[in-house]
């Protein structure tokens, strides 16, 4: 296996194309950016704006329908495509990168489950470790966990956070500790043998927790209103290249209101929103960040 490259796939979220600094979104993304330049950026590339759907195609290659996933797992129905149920005929990547010789780990949030099986019981065929092809698992099934107190399992055995959020506890941080942990290790057994990581937080799903530092970043840098947010993001955009110079804005949908509408009492409460948000992205962008320095501590980053 000498030569053969370790792959790393992170997928962040609830970040839309208008959000990271990559893309001229408000988001302070730097390790985005960095990547980015070194890379290639799509200003084309398509999800199923669903969670579920979009990570089960992600993780198979196939289409969401054709891996049970034409929608999330707690929506399921007995409709063919649309019953989360992921058939034995469409094997997941990291099971075909384990048979080829790869270490295989999984990091962070799994909405592949089909709901019945989601207890710490199982049946675990649809879990990471279960037949999902992943030799190691940390972090939650389902859509969403509290940031501060989450539901973790180690491959399927439920599991308590080391320390409490008062002694500076939060998963994103934790999940990336696991992640460098098992990364190491497994270089330092197996050095000549490639890995698969999938690295997937919970951010920046909600529910929004992040430690304080990072909100004040933010604070009334959203003030202007959401109206404003989006003028100043597409001129940004613009200018990056990542739409076309001739691109229109399009309207804001008649269901949102215009900032100079929102009643007074509201404007701080939704602006504050916005800070969370950010900070909650940048914090994730930072903890990706710490993922690829000890990559690059290894001498494998490339």
């Amino acid at each position: 296996m000498v030569g053969v490259r370790p792959v790393l796939v992170v997928l962040i979220d609830d970040v839309g194309f208008g959000a990271s600094s990559a893309f001229g979104g408000p988001c302070n993304t730097p390790v985005a950016e960095k990547l980015a330049g070194k890379g290639l950026k799509f200003n084309r590339f398509h999800t199923t704006a669903l969670c579920s759907p979009t990570r089960q195609a992600l993780l198979t290659g196939r289409n969401h329908h054709t891996v049970g996933m034409g929608c999330i797992t707690e929506l399921a129905t007995g409709s063919p495509g649309y019953n989360s149920i992921r058939p034995k005929n469409c094997a997941p990547i990291a099971e075909v990168l384990k048979l080829n010789g790869y270490s295989t780990a999984q990091f962070g949030k799994c909405h592949e489950v089909p709901v019945w099986q989601t207890s710490p019981l199982g049946p675990f065929d649809a879990w990471p470790t279960g037949g999902g092809g992943f030799e190691y698992f940390y972090g939650f099934i389902g859509g969403e966990t509290n940031q501060w107190y989450p539901a973790i399992y180690e491959g399927t055995i439920p599991v308590e956070p080391e320390k409490t959020p008062e002694e500076g506890y939060h998963f994103t941080e934790d999940m990336t500790d696991k992640a460098v942990k098992w990364i190491r290790q497994q270089k330092s057994l197996m050095p000549d043998k490639p890995f698969f990581v999938y690295f997937a937080p919970g951010a920046t799903h909600a529910p929004h927790h992040v430690p304080k530092k990072w909100i004040d970043k933010y604070k009334g840098k959203f003030d202007k209103g959401w109206d404003n947010l989006r003028e100043e993001s597409f001129k940004r955009q613009k200018k990056l290249g990542v739409i076309p110079k001739n691109a229109e804005l399009t309207k804001r949908h008649k269901e949102i209101p215009a900032w100079s509408e929102v009643s007074k009492e509201m404007k701080p409460i939704l602006a504050r929103q916005m800070e969370i948000y950010a900070g909650f992205l940048e914090h994730t962008d930072h903890c990706v960040g710490e993922l690829l320095n000890s990559i690059k501590d290894l001498g494998v980053l490339n």
